[in-house]
């Protein structure tokens, strides 16, 4: 008989999960309660109004799907997408593929706007696309692209919507609550998120948010929606205050969003995105003063999830492996095109410490200087150093 499992301690600072804060895993164990508990009810509730505050947003449909950031993303497009409608995406990495292939699963009729992988989508180029298109319903965007560590601002996305009298759906899986996450300043109607990312809970609910636009646009919709687990009409007849049985919720999930959402408001917004981004900057001062080479675009760079060129010579499992084993820390490899030829480094949530910089950098050195390659160790951990106490941008 197999013996009881216990996972070993791990940093995790690769693109996700991030680690849990104690409270967080502490709310898990509490007694479970039915679905459509009073009790539970509340919490939900609460969830919902933390929520709009995290999201910063008055939107009314407001609440966290079952599963992991991808049900956000599927739920955003099936509800909004039905057959012919035209789709501009604009896509910079991985993700933005996938909102794409949701939305020709859902009959869409898409337009791809590529831009190279490491820097954000091209505003004039989808610009030019929606005009080219005409009687575009959903223009669709990655805010934070979590496999090339690039970022894209949303406001021109959202103008070019507006005038072309079309939606905006905008991923926020990894950038919710380490990097400025405004969805009605942003004028987007379709926001979603995850869990385990910088909220830092385990994977397993999606924040999502529609504007008054996008609600309109699911309730009028001609065909039913092809996903009936995450029709957003029948999510909400169960948020809100009817309670029509939808299904069981995941009653432990909502406990843990609930007490981040908590952590996350205790923290501060300003100050919560503050600190991400001190630390996010000190680790590319460490990496490059070691030698190495950044690859999203300066100036586009995410400071929760950065992409690390991997060194000609230097073995991209090895490296990641001897991390894992000698100390601790799991980082990501790259994903489609950068497969092979970066990591990913995360410092989202509660894995965003000095510490973690600091102990990554030394980790890091030595086995860059196992592996042949002339990384400068005293040079990476002062860079970091200098920048984890210089004052606030």
């Amino acid at each position: 008989m197999p013996t009881t499992f216990t996972p070993p301690n791990r940093i995790l600072m690769g693109p996700g999960p991030s680690g849990a804060h104690p409270r967080v895993l502490a709310a898990m164990t509490k007694p479970l309660l039915g679905h459509l508990d009073p009790d539970f009810l509340r919490a939900m509730d609460e969830c919902r109004g933390m929520l709009r505050e995290v999201l910063q947003t008055e939107n009314e449909v407001t609440l966290a799907t079952p599963g992991t950031g991808t049900s956000g993303m599927e739920a955003a497009v099936m509800n909004l997408v039905e057959p012919g409608d035209r789709v501009v995406v604009g896509i910079c990495g991985y993700f933005g593929e996938r909102i794409a292939q949701m939305a020709e699963r859902a009959g869409g009729e898409v337009t791809r706007v590529q831009s190279p992988w490491g820097e954000p989508a091209d505003a004039a180029v989808v610009e030019a696309a929606v005009r080219a298109a005409g009687n575009v319903k959903l223009v669709a965007i990655v805010h934070a692209e979590t496999s090339t560590g690039a970022e894209t601002p949303v406001e021109p996305f959202a103008r070019i919507a507006r005038e072309a009298g079309a939606l905006l759906l905008v991923d926020c899986v990894t950038s919710l609550g380490g990097v400025p996450v405004r969805a009605d300043a942003w004028g987007a109607d379709a926001v979603y998120s995850g869990t385990q990312k910088c909220l830092s809970a385990p994977p397993g609910a999606a924040p999502i948010t529609l504007s008054p636009r996008a609600w309109d646009a699911v309730r009028r919709r001609e065909t039913p929606c092809n996903t009936w687990y995450l029709d957003l009409q029948l999510l909400e007849a169960y948020w809100d205050e009817r309670r029509v049985y939808h299904h069981t919720a995941p009653i432990s999930m909502i406990y843990a969003l609930h007490e981040a959402l908590r952590l996350v408001l205790e923290e501060g917004l300003e100050a919560r995105w503050a600190r991400h981004e001190r630390n996010g900057r000190a680790l590319q001062a460490g990496l490059e003063a070691l030698g190495l080479t950044l690859h999203a675009k300066a100036g586009y760079r995410l400071p929760v999830l950065t992409t690390v060129r991997i060194p000609d010579g230097v073995e991209d499992a090895a490296v990641r492996g001897a991390l894992l084993r000698r100390f601790g820390i799991e980082v990501g490899g790259g994903l489609g095109e950068l497969k092979g030829k970066v990591w990913r480094v995360g410092l989202m949530g509660e894995s965003s410490t000095p510490g973690n910089v600091l102990y990554f950098l030394n980790a890091l050195g030595k086995l860059l200087r196992e592996q042949g390659f002339p990384a400068d160790l005293r040079a990476g951990l002062d860079a970091a150093e200098a920048r984890l106490s210089s004052e606030p941008d």
